[in-house]
């Protein structure tokens, strides 16, 4: 599996978003539309929606490094 850190709530609002994004990413992967997507997970704030549409995965570009 591959690792990714993704925001437990939403900074805004504190909605909590991490369980909606792993279905979001597949969704969206699979070329479904961003805003359909969400609309059908029922994430209606403007808030919560972006803290999904923003989220980029960067764990493999700093895992390397150490402390």
């Amino acid at each position: 599996m591959k690792k990714m850190i993704i925001p437990v709530r939403c900074f805004s609002c504190g909605f909590p978003i991490s369980a909606f994004y792993p279905e979001f990413k597949k969704r969206v992967a699979a070329g479904e539309d961003a805003g359909k997507v969400m609309d059908e997970m029922t994430i209606e704030r403007f808030c919560c929606r972006r803290m999904l549409l923003s989220q980029s995965d960067v764990i493999e570009k700093i895992a390397p490094f150490k402390k």
